[in-house]
C-alpha cells in the first residue's frame, strides 16, 4: 500500500497574496495532500479572523483538489503529527525569510526528527510581496489587482470601507 505524502503550508495569511498562491499551487503538485493551515497567533493583531483567513483561503484554492485548509495554534510539530504530515513547506522570497525560517526549520526538526521543511523559492515577480504590504496600500485604496486573488482584494476592500 503506498503511504500517503502529507504537507503542510502553515502561516498567517492575512490576507493570503498572489505569493502564497504561488506557493500553494507548486507544493500541491508535490504531495498527495497540501494542507495550508492558517496559525491562530494570538501575539499579532489580525486584520482578518482566523475563520475569515480560512473562508478566503478555501475560496481562492477550491479549484485545486488535493488542498485542504485547515486552523491551529499549538505547536506546528504537534499538529503535523496530529495530521499525519511529514513535510513543512515554507516560502521563501530573500535571505533574510532563509536565516529566520532555518531556524524555525532547526527548531522544528530537533522537536520531532520525523518532520522534515522544504523551501521553495518564491517566484521573483512575488520577491518583494507581502501581507503587511498589501494591507497598507488596500488601506489607502490603492490598487491591490496583481497582488492578491479577486475575492481577497474585495474582502480588504469591504474591510477598509467598513463594510
Amino acid at each position: 500500500m503506498k503511504h500517503e505524502r502529507i504537507a503542510v503550508y502553515p502561516g498567517s495569511f492575512d490576507p493570503v497574496t498572489m505569493g502564497h498562491m504561488d506557493i500553494i499551487q507548486r507544493a500541491a503538485k508535490q504531495f498527495d495532500r497540501l494542507i495550508v493551515a492558517v496559525l491562530n497567533n494570538t501575539s499579532k493583531n489580525p486584520l482578518f479572523t482566523v475563520e475569515e483567513r480560512k473562508q478566503l483561503l478555501a475560496q481562492v484554492t477550491q479549484h485545486i483538489p488535493n488542498v485542504e485548509i485547515d486552523s491551529f495554534r499549538d505547536l506546528l510539530v504537534h499538529y503535523m503529527k496530529l495530521k499525519g504530515g511529514h513535510v513543512i513547506v515554507r516560502g521563501i522570497r530573500s535571505v533574510t525569510d532563509f536565516e529566520y525560517e532555518l531556524q524555525l526549520a532547526s527548531t522544528n526538526h530537533k522537536l520531532n526528527e520525523d518532520v522534515e521543511t522544504i523551501f521553495m523559492m518564491t517566484n521573483p515577480k512575488y520577491s518583494y510581496l507581502s501581507s503587511s504590504i498589501v494591507k497598507e496600500i488596500a488601506m489607502y485604496q490603492g490598487d491591490v489587482t496583481d497582488l492578491v486573488p479577486t475575492e481577497v482584494k474585495n474582502a480588504l476592500q469591504r474591510k477598509f470601507s467598513g463594510n
